[in-house]
């Protein structure tokens, strides 16, 4: 028997299939691959993406959005382009590096204006498609098109900076050549297909084929019992153990939250306050941050914020919401703590001791070696085909 199955709390992990083996290949979307059914003479694609990535539970459908390939190679192109941001130097890769798991290595990304910046980390796009909340805090956001939307025309701070060029911005667009081909078969039955919401629909279609299901994790629960060293199959079974309870928040086969599918019927609002700071004594967040409670307004809900998907956590560091954590280790010994002390400065205070810190951070003992293989299994978690797959890669390079 494999070790996996010895251990009670790794069952929702495994609910959803063991077979885990990418079908992302079966689906492909670049624009010039005459071999691919669906062609047409010019290499378009066409036909609808596969919803049903293999080992996983089946993506939802969305009525307004078909999830054509045309659609999401138009996507790419979208996404990699900017040409969308008002001074022609932002794209959404800009802060979504396919190499860092479409993460960018920052603690807070860039925005618009030079010495700008967001105002959390960037979030990675792996499995995106099964995110029912897309930020770090904001429960209202759920489609990713609403999300691109907030990039788009959002002011504080500016990113892509549109509000006020939407016609000059639209026109660039309009006039490539690239885009005078990849829009009307993306959308076939509009008339003019150049808009907002077109552009936020394509953005959305070619995010939702960013699956990531090839990792050595998923060859081990496909039966591979070589794919995990001794070391990592021993962090697997840490990290399904009471004693850490990791699964509490990254739970299933995308190690996250909540997700949501085609076989979803109501999801659940999670978030979580770590006890990450405790300005003060009162549970305070530097720069005045909330957390969710800055939708909510309830107090119960200050400095929680969204589990994101451990898929690629290796690749994304640095880790938590202002990215003010630097590595796995680090995350680890502050969870072992039950929060995390900060002795000097200006957010001094022991997050243990947050009024506001959910009761499941309640620390564990861990020993130096047990460190090390929980680390050796979640990079584990590490996508390589991933990553590297020219599918969701810059399509105006190479």
């Amino acid at each position: 028997m494999l070790p996996i199955l010895r251990t009670l709390c790794v069952f929702p992990l495994i609910s959803f299939g063991i077979a885990q083996i990418a079908c992302i290949d079966e689906a492909r979307i670049r624009l010039h691959d005459a071999s691919s059914n669906g062609d047409d003479h010019e290499g378009h694609l066409h036909g609808e993406i596969d919803l049903q990535p293999e080992g996983f539970p089946p993506l939802r459908a969305l009525e307004d959005n078909d999830l054509s390939r045309a659609k999401a190679e138009l996507g790419r192109y979208l996404f990699y382009d900017s040409a969308l941001s008002q001074d022609s130097s932002m794209s959404c890769a800009t802060c979504h590096k396919q190499e860092f798991a479409f993460t960018d290595g920052e603690a807070l990304s860039p925005a618009l204006h030079e010495g700008t910046f967001t105002k959390r980390n960037s979030m990675s796009l792996t499995n995106v498609a099964y995110t029912p909340f897309l930020t770090w805090v904001n429960p209202t956001i759920t489609r990713l098109k609403n999300q691109a939307a907030g990039v788009f025309f959002g002011e504080d701070p500016a990113e892509f900076g549109v509000t006020g060029f939407e016609s000059e911005i639209l026109g660039r667009i309009e006039t490539k050549t690239i885009y005078q081909q990849l829009f009307p078969p993306a959308f076939p039955y509009d008339e003019n297909p150049w808009s907002y919401e077109n552009i936020f629909i394509a953005l959305e279609a070619f995010q939702m084929t960013l699956i990531s299901n090839q990792s050595p994790y998923d060859a081990y629960i496909s039966g591979d019992s070589n794919a995990l060293s001794e070391s990592a199959k021993r962090g697997l079974i840490l990290f399904n153990s009471e004693r850490l309870d990791c699964t509490h928040c990254h739970n299933g086969f995308n190690f996250a939250g909540p997700v949501i599918s085609a076989n979803t019927a109501n999801v659940e609002m999670e978030f979580f306050n770590t006890g990450l700071y405790n300005i003060d004594g009162e549970g305070g967040l530097p720069n005045g941050d909330l957390g969710l409670a800055e939708h909510t307004s309830e107090p119960y809900d200050i400095g929680k914020f969204r589990a994101p998907t451990l898929r690629n956590i290796e690749l994304t560091a640095p880790y938590m919401h202002d990215g003010s954590v630097e590595t796995l280790e680090d995350v680890i010994r502050i969870y072992a703590r039950g929060g995390r002390l900060i002795e000097n400065g200006a957010h001094a205070g022991d997050g243990a001791l947050s009024p506001y810190k959910s009761v499941l951070i309640d620390g564990f003992e861990i020993t130096e070696s047990e460190i090390e293989d929980l680390i050796n299994f979640l990079t584990s978690l590490t996508d390589e085909k991933f990553i590297s797959n020219e599918n969701f890669s810059n399509p105006f390079e190479g």
